[in-house]
């Protein structure tokens, strides 16, 4: 899922300072997930807005929803009444969600209310790891079925290096496990240690970030 964390109120009240009337847009799906922008924290957030503005003299008038999720477009329609006589927008959705505000919106100011942090899962109640990093060609079934690019600080595709030492990363002072460990440990486990040695092509990474904005198209799914 994809994890995000919310903007300090200060900085949201910031964005917020010279309008009266504003729409805070919560979304009922990953953020949901992490506690930071579902229809709960839609109503945190509106109601520190509310108190730090009345504590400041400068009264604001706030408007409440979530939708459903935020980056599909017939999700943001039942916004289009709630909008009518707002001064700005505030998501609290990943950065997708602002996004397609904007798109629909154009003559209306949207601020983001979270910081979009990474793809991951959880590990306990309240503590999320990044496990991926949407390279757009998966290959961790080359790697014990974990992925060296999101979870070695130095994304090598080749092995270790030199500062991986008793299975932990020189990276977060021994916090964090060493990928490279794991992943040996994982084929030997499963007896194939035979996939570290065989020789590969390089990663094409035209299919990540270099080609500029990526599009996925399912024409099945077309209408």
């Amino acid at each position: 899922m994809v994890i995000a964390e919310s903007k300090p109120v200060s900085e949201i009240l910031e964005m917020i300072k010279g309008y009266k009337k504003v729409l805070v847009v919560g979304c009922k799906g990953c953020v949901t997930v992490c506690n930071a922008g579902g229809q709960k924290e839609v109503e945190i957030l509106s109601s520190e807005l509310r108190i730090a503005r009345q504590v400041s003299g400068n009264e604001v008038e706030i408007k409440e929803y979530t939708c459903e999720r935020q980056c599909d477009p017939e999700y943001i329609e039942p916004l289009d009444e709630l909008v009518k006589d707002v001064d700005a927008v505030v998501s609290i959705a990943c950065s997708v969600g602002p996004q397609y505000i904007v798109a629909r919106y154009p003559y209306l100011p949207v601020y983001p209310g979270l910081n979009t942090v990474s793809i991951g899962g959880a590990l306990e109640h309240g503590v999320w790891r990044e496990f991926c990093q949407a390279c757009g060609n998966c290959a961790i079934h080359l790697f014990g079925g974990l992925c060296p690019i999101a979870r070695c600080a130095k994304q090598l595709l080749n092995g270790p290096c030199g500062g991986s030492s008793g299975g932990k990363c020189e990276v977060g002072k021994g916090q964090i496990d060493c990928v490279w460990h794991l992943i040996y440990e994982r084929l030997k486990n499963l007896n194939q240690l035979h996939i570290m040695e065989e020789l590969r092509l390089y990663k094409d990474w035209s299919t990540s970030r270099d080609g500029g904005p990526r599009t996925t198209i399912r024409e099945e799914l077309r209408k």
